[in-house]
């Protein structure tokens, strides 16, 4: 059974009471005990990031970032139907322009903290991942998808601009006219599709990509954890520069990983054909 911690500190109340706007539970099952799962969780207004959702998500990226024991995120929502549909247009529609320019910090860090998790992090998208909902998903390395889902980037159909990463983090995962197309056209995608463009990466059953995530998940956890975050932090800090620059980013990366306990550990593992018990350090 997973463990339960709300983040944020702005719970929601509802007909079953109050509850966190965003959680993030452990498991006791020894394969999953280094992953954490971030669970978005305002399922009454299909998890729309209203000021204090972001807060909570921020809060919550935070706390798992902080927390050497996790190898690997899942990002997944309490809504069967519903991953999240992005912004709360309803909150929005009464704020001033003073009221916006305040919250926006507010909304990039949340955004934020998923895109910079130092581990791997795995989006699990059933039902609808629209316009801020997509744009968490795309934040994170892998995104899997039910095959009913459907995701999208139409922020130009009401008037503003994909502003949580969307005209950034899809370029780099389609390319440019592929993610032209998505953006301008407001196009809200069936998984397939996605899956065509390249926008998410996996398709399963409707109502089972957060089990497909947590499989994945596992597999992750078992490695070096050492290895895992030194391993993204090269992928993603060379991603945008030249090779030869890649290269000495790699390098230093590797440098940091080869004279680790971990490098020690999986060595020694290895020689004696047993599973590692990696020291994370």
């Amino acid at each position: 059974m997973p463990s339960t911690t709300p983040a944020g500190d702005a719970p929601r109340t509802d007909g079953a009471g109050e509850a966190a706007l965003v959680r993030v539970e452990r498991f006791d099952e020894p394969e999953l005990a280094h992953v954490a799962e971030i669970v978005l969780d305002r399922p009454e207004a299909m998890n729309a990031v209203s000021t204090a959702m972001a807060r909570a998500i921020a809060a919550a990226t935070a706390q798992v970032a902080a927390d050497e024991s996790v190898r690997c995120v899942v990002l997944t929502s309490s809504h069967a139907k519903a991953f999240c549909v992005g912004a709360d247009l309803k909150e929005r529609n009464s704020f001033t322009d003073a009221d916006l320019m305040e919250q926006r910090p507010v909304a990039r860090a949340a955004y934020g903290g998923v895109l910079d998790l130092p581990v791997p992090v795995i989006a699990a998208v059933d039902g609808f991942a629209l316009g801020g909902g997509f744009e968490l998903a795309l934040s994170c390395d892998l995104v899997v998808a039910g095959d009913a889902a459907l995701v999208g980037l139409p922020e130009v159909s009401v008037g503003v601009i994909p502003g949580g990463g969307g005209t950034q983090l899809l370029v780099r995962r389609v390319g440019w006219s592929r993610a032209a197309r998505a953006i301008f056209t407001a196009a809200r995608l069936p998984a397939a599709e996605a899956l065509a463009l390249g926008a998410v990466d996996e398709v399963v059953p409707a109502g089972t990509a957060r089990d497909r995530a947590l499989e994945i998940a596992r597999a992750i956890a078992a490695n070096s954890p050492v290895g895992l975050r030194n391993a993204k932090r090269a992928m993603r800090l060379g991603a945008d520069v030249g090779l030869a620059a890649g290269l000495e980013i790699e390098d230093g990366c590797w440098r940091a990983t080869a004279f680790s306990g971990d490098r020690r550990e999986g060595v020694a593992a290895f020689a004696e054909k047993r599973r590692p018990v990696w020291p994370g350090r």
